[in-house]
């Protein structure tokens, strides 16, 4: 499985680690998270590097784990500080490898390439989560599928009027003006439609939900598969500050080469303490996510086995401009960070 490797991805909501032991199966391995005495999070390998033993079935001594197999202990840095047999030599390499881990906008971030360039204010903006102004509801869930897959689904955004029609159809969608717009390693797809009947999704918050509205999709791509959907509806002739508008949080990070691990979430900004709202947004996301998008994704993968999309020369149409730019934006950056990382030829004699 390639992947980028100086970047962040995120683990898990900040909601789901504390003070107790969670895992995850991210990046081809598992990992243990917790947080500190002083609430900020640890990220390790979740494997004992004397018999491999899950470090998630110890227990914490401090802020560091005990193996509950042999009694190793290992500090939050990953190096073993006591080794309970023989003379307690500590062998060289009983060391657990430690991941950078920061908590930004809500989530649980981690940092899987060279340890000297994690940088958190490299990761996404994803402050709208933590806004006053809006409303969050979100989950969590495993597609079957290859990271990339998923990204595509959400960089196309033409099979709203087929795979998700009776929430999201709106019938001038596929004619609508379609720009991608490259911002240095960020994609950003825009559509928008000046005058259309608003999409089913929307009806119920709209004063009158037979007027004409300017409906717009504006999604942004951060690599690897960080995307940030904006979607709204304003009466024709009215700016978009007096819109209804969602944020789409929808962050993906591989678990394996056909597996992902894919945080969502919808920020509104109306009717913002209204539990039946709540409930709406929670029915769409498990009508499209689970229920529509996830068969249709996984199917994919199935029908595709372990190939590589553009290896099998899929005819390719206007539609598909934001999926493949990203993918081969997020190509080239694996690409050039595998030439950095290539050994110094040996010298000739």
């Amino acid at each position: 499985m390639k992947l980028l490797k100086n970047t962040w991805y995120a683990a898990a909501w900040s909601r789901d680690v504390g003070s107790g032991f969670v895992t995850r199966d991210l990046l081809g391995e598992p990992v243990l998270l917790y947080r500190k005495h002083d609430g900020s999070p640890v990220a390790m390998i979740d494997r004992c590097p004397h018999r491999f033993a899950p470090l998630s079935m110890g227990k914490r001594v401090g802020d560091g784990v005990e193996c509950g197999y042999h009694g190793l202990q290992f500090d939050c840095s990953g190096a073993c500080s006591l080794n309970p047999h023989g003379d307690g030599r500590i062998p060289p390499a009983a060391r657990v490898r430690v991941f950078p881990a920061a908590d930004r906008h809500g989530l649980i971030w981690i940092w899987a390439g060279e340890l000297s360039r994690a940088d958190p204010s490299l990761i996404p903006d994803f402050s709208h989560l933590l806004s006053p102004q809006l409303k969050t509801v979100g989950d969590q869930m495993t597609q079957k599928a290859h990271y990339e897959l998923v990204v595509d689904n959400l960089m196309d955004l033409s099979h709203v009027n087929y795979l998700h029609a009776p929430y999201q159809q709106v019938d001038d969608f596929l004619k609508a003006k379609h720009d991608v717009v490259q911002d240095g390693s960020a994609l950003e797809s825009r559509r928008t439609i000046p005058a259309t009947r608003a999409p089913q999704s929307f009806r119920p918050f709209l004063d009158d939900p037979d007027a004409p509205v300017e409906y717009w999709l504006n999604i942004r791509w951060h690599a690897p598969g960080c995307c940030m959907l904006e979607t709204g509806v304003v009466p024709v002739g009215r700016p978009r500050e007096m819109g209804l508008v969602r944020i789409g949080t929808h962050i993906v990070t591989p678990i394996g080469a056909a597996s992902t691990q894919y945080l969502y979430a919808s920020s509104r900004n109306y009717r913002l303490d209204d539990a039946e709202a709540d409930n709406e947004t929670t029915r769409w996301q498990q009508m499209g996510f689970h229920e529509q998008d996830k068969p249709m994704i996984e199917g994919v993968q199935t029908r595709m086995g372990d190939r590589e999309l553009l290896s099998m020369r899929p005819i390719l149409l206007a539609t598909d401009a934001a999926a493949i730019r990203a993918r081969r934006l997020l190509a080239a950056m694996i690409e050039a960070e595998a030439r950095v990382d290539e050994p110094a030829p040996a010298a000739v004699a």
